[in-house]
C-alpha cells in the first residue's frame, strides 16, 4: 500500500532472506526504486524451473511466510509485476562471491546504485542480438563508465508456480550496472548524451531491434541486499 515501502523492506530483511536461502532459494538483492516510493524490487534466483516450483511451494506453504504473510500482504501495491529470466549466455549472470551480506541488525543503506536496463522486442531475443550488445553496446557503455554486470532474457517456460502470477508474453533482455553512488551515475547519463558512438551507431541499431522505449530503473540497495556493489 503507498508510503508503506520502508515496512516491508525492514519485514523482508529481517525475516524473509534466511529461510529461502535455507531452501535454495538464491536471494540476489532487494532495492527501493529511486523513482517511485512505493515501488520494491528484488531479484532471487533458482537453479532451474523445476527446483523452483518446490522451493517456492516449500517457503509459501511454510511456517515463516504463514506468520508474516499478512503483514507482507498490507504493504504491497502489487505483487504480480515478475519477470522470469535467465541468463543471457553461460557466464553473464551476477557474480557475488566479493560481495558478502550484511548481518541482521544492520541498518546502514549502502551508497550505490543498481540500474536495470530493460528492453522490450516483439519476438524472443535472438543470438544476433545478444551479439551486438556483447561487442557494441557493452563496450562503449564501459567506456562511459556504466561497466555490465550481468544480463538476462525471458525465460520462456511455463510458470511452474501459478500461485505467483509472472509477466506473460513478453519478450525481455535486461542488463545490470552497479554505480559507486548517484553521482557517478549521473555522471554515465551525462556521458551517455554526449557519445556520438553512443548517440549514432549504437542508439540506431538498437532502435532497430525493440519494439519500445527502454525502461530503465534505479535501484537502491537496502541495507542486506548483497547485490550492493
Amino acid at each position: 500500500h503507498p508510503g508503506k515501502r520502508d515496512v516491508l523492506i525492514d519485514l523482508f530483511d529481517r525475516e524473509f532472506i534466511e529461510p529461502q536461502e535455507a531452501i535454495r532459494i538464491k536471494v540476489i538483492g532487494q532495492f527501493r526504486d529511486v523513482d517511485d516510493p512505493d515501488r520494491f524490487v528484488w531479484l532471487r534466483g533458482f537453479r532451474d524451473m523445476a527446483s523452483r516450483a518446490k522451493a517456492l511451494q516449500d517457503f509459501y506453504g511454510g511456517p515463516v511466510w504463514k506468520a508474516h504473510r499478512e503483514a507482507a500482504n498490507a504493504t504491497m501495491v502489487d505483487s504480480d509485476n515478475v519477470l522470469l529470466l535467465h541468463p543471457a549466455t553461460p557466464v553473464s549472470g551476477f557474480s557475488l562471491e566479493n560481495m558478502k551480506r550484511p548481518p541482521v541488525d544492520t541498518d546502514k543503506v549502502p551508497s550505490s546504485l543498481i540500474v536495470a536496463t530493460i528492453y522490450y522486442f516483439e519476438a524472443p531475443v535472438t543470438a544476433d542480438f545478444v551479439d551486438f550488445f556483447e561487442h557494441a553496446l557493452k563496450p562503449v557503455a564501459k567506456s562511459l563508465g556504466g561497466a555490465v554486470s550481468a544480463y538476462f532474457v525471458t525465460e520462456n517456460s511455463e510458470n511452474t508456480f501459478p500461485a505467483l502470477p509472472v509477466r506473460e508474453g513478453e519478450n525481455v533482455f535486461v542488463w545490470f550496472s552497479i554505480f559507486q553512488d548517484s553521482v557517478a551515475c549521473d555522471n554515465y547519463v551525462t556521458a551517455l548524451s554526449r557519445s556520438e558512438q553512443w548517440r549514432g551507431e549504437v542508439s540506431n541499431r538498437l532502435a532497430h531491434y525493440l519494439r519500445s522505449a527502454p525502461e530503465v530503473l534505479k535501484l537502491s540497495p537496502t541495507a542486506r541486499s548483497q547485490l550492493r556493489g
